[in-house]
């Protein structure tokens, strides 16, 4: 998989090689915007997204995101914590208590590349988003069980992060849904080809021409979200899932290995995507844009509210 990292001034993309940059050993204090914390007799690796300003996906998360799955890839799935190696069986994706899930894309990035006109800028982002949803779509290459967690809200990319995980679980309180067809875009980053897992290509494309954000309850009914869970009570039952089924772990990576063959998301495949999204944003135009700055306003407020 190809990485992609940034300096101070997030513009500047620059590939690196990740095994020159981090210890094999993961370091808990490493990340500013992932906090971390493992739980050694039930090997869950639990990550809480906290990006700066608005609880999107900002360059800064993205670059933490992607150095954590890389090291669980070049590890394959072994976890150091307190300089012992772990097996990690299970990695769950959330947000901090009283924060939303994730908003989704950085709107106000997307907004200064297309005004610049430089699509090669908004490329790399695509990129990066993709180079960090892969290794969850993949289940790490099938070593480790994915759970998404979602309290509060998961819109656009925030939505494609949720279904990237084998397993999703939401509290009953939890809004998702793509809402870029309110500014004239699709969801580019995987949406299709997650949601495609889970329900009719038909009803895929229903979903997305709509631009609802739907509750947690409506797409536990529809198959989309795995196990509803209480308010507060998210990280209970993900306990009690993994107490439940631990014994057999091996039964469920095999499952996700025959569901990667049966229906492959591959790297290539979301690029091709990728790259029809950012064809398709830079011929928006300037009342689409306004409808993004909204947005962007509206981040900025959900990122502040309790939920």
């Amino acid at each position: 998989m190809n990485t992609v990292r940034y300096s101070s001034e997030v513009e500047n993309f620059e590939q690196f090689n990740l095994k020159t940059q981090t210890s094999l050993e993961n370091n808990l204090d490493e990340y500013h915007f992932l906090h971390q914390k493992f739980d050694r007799e039930r090997r869950i690796l639990w990550l809480y997204m906290k990006p700066e300003g608005r609880q999107c996906f900002s360059i800064n998360l993205l670059k933490d995101m992607m150095a954590q799955h890389e090291l669980l890839l070049e590890n394959h799935g072994i976890y150091y914590h307190e300089h012992i190696p772990y097996k990690v069986h299970y990695q769950v994706l959330t947000s901090e208590v009283g924060t939303p899930y994730n908003l989704g894309g950085d709107l106000e990035l997307f907004i200064k590349y297309i005004k610049a006109k430089d699509r090669t800028l908004l490329r790399e982002y695509a990129k990066l988003c993709i180079n960090v949803l892969h290794p969850t779509a993949i289940n790490f290459d099938s070593t480790i069980k994915t759970i998404s967690l979602v309290r509060g809200q998961a819109l656009g990319g925030g939505f494609e992060s949720a279904l990237s995980s084998s397993l999703l679980v939401a509290e009953k309180s939890a809004k998702l849904g793509l809402p870029e067809v309110l500014f004239n875009l699709f969801p580019g980053m995987g949406a299709y080809h997650l949601l495609a897992r889970r329900l009719p290509t038909a009803q895929v494309e229903k979903m997305i021409l709509s631009g609802r954000v739907y509750d947690a309850k409506e797409l536990y009914d529809m198959g989309v979200v795995d196990i509803l869970a209480e308010d507060g009570e998210g990280e209970k039952v993900i306990y009690d899932y993994v107490d439940k089924h631990k014994r057999h772990i091996n039964t469920q990576i095999g499952l996700q290995k025959a569901r990667q063959i049966y229906q492959p998301i591959t790297h290539s495949e979301l690029m091709r995507v990728c790259d029809v999204w950012v064809d398709a944003a830079m011929q928006l135009e300037s009342r689409d844009l306004r409808v993004m700055e909204r947005l962007v306003k509206a981040q900025y407020r959900m990122g502040y509210e309790k939920n």
